[in-house]
């Protein structure tokens, strides 16, 4: 599976993808470019709430393989998104609590992939990402999950603060990584529970952190003062795993 087998290239080829229903995650523009054509892809973009880029000349044909772009190119997704009730099903067929992995910020496709693959493993009923300011599931990531692409339901929500309001309305409650918080030993980290997982830069967005009902803390002895995200990830998600197991 290769990379620019979800890369369109071409102004007719990108609005026919929209216009088909194709699930475009980024559209990338040649900066200055205003003629008609271009502005149709535009609006098509912006009703499907693509991510758009104006970038110039020489990262289009840097990214272009056929020389050919024209102007235009976009990145399709390499696989179909899921439905918020497929994680809920995949939870009831289980006959589990529903345990969920939303994402903010994580713009690193093999990060994304390896969070795919690590949420699978965990007995995760899905992956939660927003559509802005996030890796989509390009071959890359699908090529970093390991195949787990297949079996784990990964969501794409416009607004993850609405989101996690909905969740909580069906009985999820949140608990976000952060290093002002409890250490994650020290929390009931049981139930039907969502895990929020922000970039290593960042962190969590403020407004989602404030939207979580508890912080957890991984307790750190190096000498720096991060990790990689899909590894923070890994370390709360089978402590989550521990205590769902009943293991003490």
């Amino acid at each position: 599976m290769s990379y620019e087998e979800f890369t369109i290239e071409g102004r007719n080829a990108v609005l026919e993808a929209f216009r088909s229903g194709k699930t475009i995650d980024r559209l990338f523009i040649l900066d200055g470019c205003k003629d008609g054509p271009v502005q149709s892809i535009v609006r098509e973009a912006r009703k499907h709430d693509t991510i758009i880029n104006f970038v110039p000349k020489e990262r289009l044909n840097a990214m272009s393989s056929t020389g050919k772009h024209q102007g235009v190119i976009a990145q399709a997704a390499a696989y179909d998104y899921s439905e918020m009730e497929d994680i809920f099903a995949l939870a009831r067929k289980k006959g589990e609590a529903p345990f969920v992995i939303l994402l903010d910020n994580i713009e690193d496709p093999h990060n994304l992939g390896a969070i795919i693959r690590t949420a699978n493993q965990c007995g995760a009923h899905g992956v939660i990402i927003p559509k802005r300011r996030a890796a989509g599931l390009t071959a890359t990531v699908a090529k970093a999950s390991a195949g787990a692409i297949n079996y784990t339901p990964v969501v794409k929500v416009t607004n993850l603060v609405q989101t996690m309001e909905e969740l909580k309305e069906r009985g999820l409650w949140f608990v976000c990584a952060d290093m002002d918080g409890e250490v994650m030993y020290r929390q009931n980290l049981t139930g039907p529970i969502g895990l929020v997982i922000g970039n290593e830069g960042e962190g969590v967005g403020r407004l989602v952190k404030e939207n979580c009902d508890y912080v957890a803390k991984i307790p750190m002895m190096g000498d720096i003062d991060s990790l990689n995200a899909s590894v923070a990830m890994g370390v709360l998600a089978y402590e989550i795993v521990r205590q769902r197991l009943g293991i003490k």
